[in-house]
């Protein structure tokens, strides 16, 4: 069994004794350290009810999780707005509809089925600090609980929150319906029996789009490896070949990241899927910037012309902004980190290589459903092929590798060896140690594992035996002071 309690949230496999798996015991300790610190992050008169939005993906796990949960709420005297199936944008685009004070996800993202999570939301249906996350690990570790009276219990009320969700997307200016649907497209949607499986046909059905549906059954028995990678999507691959459709798009369970398969069966590459949505984007902007000759901040006001990503991203990224005209940041690995920077930034688009796709315009947290409107919106106007559209765009690979450790006291001895040995290139400390080879359009990223004796290990470079190349002379390094 096991169990993770971090700053955004606790994740565990379900069973088990409390604190070694997802227990009752330690989701109802969360839940009322949860509601415990709303007064502290968002005070209110005294006698105002607080009020939270619970969604949930679809997995078996879920509806006793989700009883749990919303239970633990009413005892705190917090009202409930229990949203039911609905994927983690839509639970978080939720708490602003509902005008609530905050937001619980159950979903364990891309992990196998036997596992569940609890994700915690602000009153902006965003994820927490790491300050407001440490006030509840905090709380929830002293298990000093205290409940409401009989009068004083919370209500719930039910509300499916999908179609607003989908309203928002296709209100976007940049989302372009006709053209999407005067392009008669056909994709093979892979929802791996969760909550895609939902709402995703009734966003393409809205777009006009003929959708041959994958494990779309939200029945939580995911059909294979849920997270969205090449080795998992063979089935989707086939099936785009068969029906001679000109996308396959897969989701994980909860529908925030997005990953593509061409109409040859080849993947897109989830590194690509915020490259091709950043680079429709920018060059819209630069086009109207020309055409009407006014400056590339005017067309994207109120935003900045400003990509992000992490640390461990493509820098394919990188390449597209600045070929437009616009500038790249990149921030600490992890969705909140990503968010945190776009916001200082002001950033027009952001998200991760992992298929995470975050538009500020509609809301600060990754979204699928807006990743698959303007990835069509861009291949309707460009009336172009996906496997054509790929070849547009800059050629990187990403080499991903990990150093087992016999002790983690050796992970600073490796970071400070490399940064000596490579102190000549271009070194980011803010994560770990990210090494650059401008000359060479390389990188290699090193980030220590919280949970894990393990050093990760991302190295990137125009073709993937230069990638494997760098990784293994870095680990060569790591290996000798072992």
């Amino acid at each position: 069994m096991s169990l993770i309690k971090s700053i955004s949230g606790i994740r565990g496999t379900i069973g088990g004794k409390p604190g070694e798996g997802l227990s009752p015991v330690d989701i109802v300790s969360f839940t009322y350290a949860y509601s415990a610190t709303l007064p502290q992050r968002k005070p209110k008169p005294y006698g105002e009810r607080y009020k939270v939005v619970v969604g949930r993906d679809a997995r078996l796990s879920g509806p006793m999780v989700e009883s749990l949960v919303t239970g633990t709420l009413v005892a705190c005297g917090i009202d409930v707005v229990k949203i039911g199936l609905a994927s983690t944008p839509t639970t978080e685009m939720a708490v602003t509809f509902a005008g609530a004070d905050g937001g619980i996800i159950l979903t364990a993202s891309h992990n196998p089925r036997h596992w569940n999570a609890m994700k915690l939301l602000n009153e902006r249906g965003e994820f927490l600090t790491a300050k407001e996350g440490e006030a509840i690990l905090e709380v929830a570790g002293k298990g000093d609980f205290e409940f409401a009276g009989v009068e004083d219990l919370g209500h719930v009320t039910e509300h499916d929150y999908t179609d607003e969700h989908l309203d928002a997307v296709l209100a976007l200016p940049d989302v372009d319906v006709e053209s999407i649907t005067e392009a008669g497209f056909k994709v093979v949607l892979d929802a791996v029996n969760s909550v895609g499986g939902i709402i995703m046909p009734r966003l393409l059905e809205r777009l006009g789009v003929e959708c041959v549906r994958l494990n779309c059954a939200p029945t939580g028995d995911f059909a294979h490896n849920p997270e969205p990678l090449p080795a998992n999507l063979t089935s989707l691959s086939a099936a785009v070949v068969q029906e001679k459709a000109d996308l396959g798009i897969s989701v994980d369970p909860d529908v925030d990241r997005l990953a593509f398969i061409q109409e040859d069966g080849e993947p897109f590459g989830e590194e690509y899927t915020i490259v091709s949505v950043a680079s429709y984007l920018f060059e819209r902007a630069a086009r109207i910037a020309e055409a009407q000759d006014i400056s590339l901040e005017e067309v994207t006001c109120p935003y900045a012309p400003v990509s992000c990503s992490n640390l461990s991203s493509s820098r394919a990224l990188r390449d597209v902004t600045e070929s437009f005209g616009g500038s790249y940041k990149a921030s600490a690995v992890g969705e909140v980190n990503v968010t945190t920077l776009m916001r200082a930034t002001n950033a027009l688009i952001g998200g991760e290589g992992n298929g995470g796709v975050i538009y500020p315009a509609l809301h600060y947290g990754r979204d699928a459903m807006v990743g698959v409107a303007l990835f069509l919106s861009n291949l309707a106007r460009k009336r172009m092929k996906a496997s054509e559209l790929r070849k547009t765009y800059p050629e990187y690979h990403i080499a991903k590798n990990k150093i087992e450790l016999s002790d983690k006291s050796l992970t600073d001895k490796i970071l400070n060896k490399l940064k000596e040995v490579y102190a000549s290139e271009e070194i980011n400390l803010e994560d770990g140690v990210k090494i650059s080879f401008e000359d060479r359009r390389e990188w290699v990223h090193l980030r220590r594992s919280n949970t894990e004796p393990i050093i990760r290990i991302y190295s990137e470079a125009p073709t993937l035996e230069a990638a494997e190349a760098l990784a293994a002379e870095v680990i060569g390094i790591a290996k000798s002071l072992m």
